[in-house]
């Protein structure tokens, strides 16, 4: 799957509505809405997407392929050590977390997600794909002697992730006055610190 699997169209169509939502809330996310922001018809959008829930599942599979050519590209240097590596990909996260504040939004919106099992699972993805990359990363510096074997590489992972979202939360609660980065990099780096020999 590519990101250029969505039209130009579409993206504007996508972007608009994360915008609305990180306004007006997901409750005010309609295609009535969201057409009159784009001045389009409905009819024309529709034919873009058949629903809102189509948008909602095209903005999360764009946003996930997106993020995944950026882990990748990252983890691609073979020659950087795991806390490096580890450093990048949370920088590059939370630096297009505060480019694009609206896609937190979505991405946090539990109440989007509650009863949508399509929905949820799409951010079920993106959310193995994180784990996946941040575990491998762990399991490599243990390996190579780097971070202490105390704990292993899955609590690890999960204490990381969740830590991070803990940071995106207080920023997005803050109405994205703190810097996103600086407070994410302090964290992230006292993690490490944690679990260093």
């Amino acid at each position: 799957m590519k990101k250029n699997q969505f039209t130009d169209r579409q993206i504007e169509i996508m972007e608009a509505a994360t915008l609305r939502i990180d306004k007006f809330g997901i409750q005010e996310l309609t295609i009535k809405n969201l057409s009159g922001d784009l001045n389009l018809s409905e009819a024309a959008l529709y034919r873009h997407f058949k629903s809102k829930n189509e948008i909602l599942l095209g903005l999360l599979t764009y946003f996930i392929l997106e993020m995944n050519e950026r882990i990748d590209a990252i983890i691609a240097d073979k020659e950087k050590q795991p806390s490096e590596l580890l450093k990048k990909i949370f920088t590059s996260q939370l630096s297009t977390f505060a480019q694009k504040p609206a896609i937190v939004s979505v991405i946090f919106s539990e109440g989007i997600f509650q009863f949508n099992k399509e929905l949820s699972d799409k951010v079920s993805v993106m959310m193995a794909l994180m784990q996946k990359n941040i575990n491998a990363l762990i399991v490599r510096g243990q390996n190579d002697g780097v971070y202490g074997k105390l704990l292993g590489a899955d609590p690890i992972t999960t204490i990381i992730m969740g830590s991070m979202r803990m940071v995106v939360l207080k920023w997005k609660l803050s109405g994205n006055k703190s810097n996103l980065v600086n407070d994410g990099k302090k964290v992230l780096n006292g993690l490490l610190k944690m679990i260093e020999k």
